[in-house]
């Protein structure tokens, strides 16, 4: 049994990971603000003697908690669009000083540390799909730059601590992720078509609907990261499926899976949103061994029936 630390454990994918980590047979020491996780989460998790809460927030100077652990995953972050926009300063404090926070922990247990990137650092991409080794085209002043110059500071930080302490680390890019236990009302579009859909109402699609995405169910995420723990691999690796649609596609998708039949509702394309995201994911085959193996059609039914029975 080893001892790990997470940030973010009452968020969406941290809820899915501390699960699959007790599942594993370690102990698990969740950290969270809750200023967007849920205790609801949770609540599974609260009744393992492999898991243990901690209320905190990791991006307040000289946080820390005195512990023994083998491993420090920092999934803490503000990941949707409405929340980062609406907290701007919190991210980039989450990106910076709780990343830092986190690599220190790392440093003084000389323990494996993870952080969660995401496609993001790719901007509106020019390189399709977008390689590990393509830089990105982010507008660094823009709206969106809370978020994606956060975490791109988080990776220059991890390389850094990799570089100058030896500390094993690793850097995982998130691409969309879906399932069970995203908020309904955060903005993002997999919870807003489902909950569109099941309450009757027109699916609203920002621009065209031409601009495309590839979802990973959340499962297949939580695989991904617990390979990249122990995989003594520094560099990035893109996790996600690299199984393209376009936003209408998955709006299709939604309404298949829920049997209905409505209006699309357009809506002007916020700044910056990238017009095509698709992750190779050569690295993470090569390097893991891992693909994602649950389809975008059987995640959508397993996401439906959840947000059915919380209805």
């Amino acid at each position: 049994m080893l001892r790990i630390l997470v940030s973010g454990a009452a968020g969406f994918i941290g809820s899915h990971l501390c699960e699959r980590l007790t599942d594993d047979g370690h102990f698990v020491v969740g950290v969270d603000n809750f200023m967007t996780g849920a205790g609801e989460n949770l609540r599974e998790l609260a009744r393992s003697e492999r898991f243990q809460l901690v209320r905190g927030d990791v991006s307040q100077p000289g946080w820390s908690i005195k512990d023994r652990f083998d491993a420090v995953l920092h999934l803490a972050s503000l990941a949707s669009p409405r929340e980062y926009l609406a907290h701007p300063l919190e991210t980039l404090e989450t990106g910076s000083t709780g990343t830092r926070n986190l690599l220190e922990i790392a440093r003084r247990e000389d323990a494996r540390f993870l952080v969660t990137s995401t496609s993001e650092v790719y901007g509106d991409p020019a390189v399709h799909p977008q390689r590990e080794d393509y830089w990105g085209n982010v507008n660094p002043v823009g709206l969106r730059s809370c978020y994606d110059e956060s975490k791109r500071f988080a990776e220059a930080m991890t390389m850094t601590y990799h570089r100058q302490f030896r500390l094993r680390t690793a850097i995982a890019r998130v691409f969309n992720t879906y399932g069970p236990r995203m908020k309904t009302d955060d903005g993002r579009v997999v919870p807003q078509f489902i909950e569109q859909a099941l309450k009757g109402q027109a699916l609203t699609v920002y621009g065209d609907g031409s601009q495309t995405r590839s979802f990973c169910y959340v499962s297949d995420m939580a695989e991904g990261l617990v390979r990249l723990l122990w995989a003594d691999f520094a560099e990035p690796v893109n996790l996600g499926n690299p199984d393209e649609r376009t936003i209408l596609e998955f709006a299709q998708a939604v309404q298949n899976a829920v049997g209905t039949s409505l209006p699309i509702e357009y809506r002007d394309l916020p700044a910056d949103d990238p017009k095509r995201r698709k992750p190779d994911i050569s690295r993470a085959r090569s390097v893991l061994d891992w693909e994602p193996r649950v389809s975008l059609e059987d995640g959508i039914r397993r996401t439906v029936d959840y947000f059915l029975a919380r209805r």
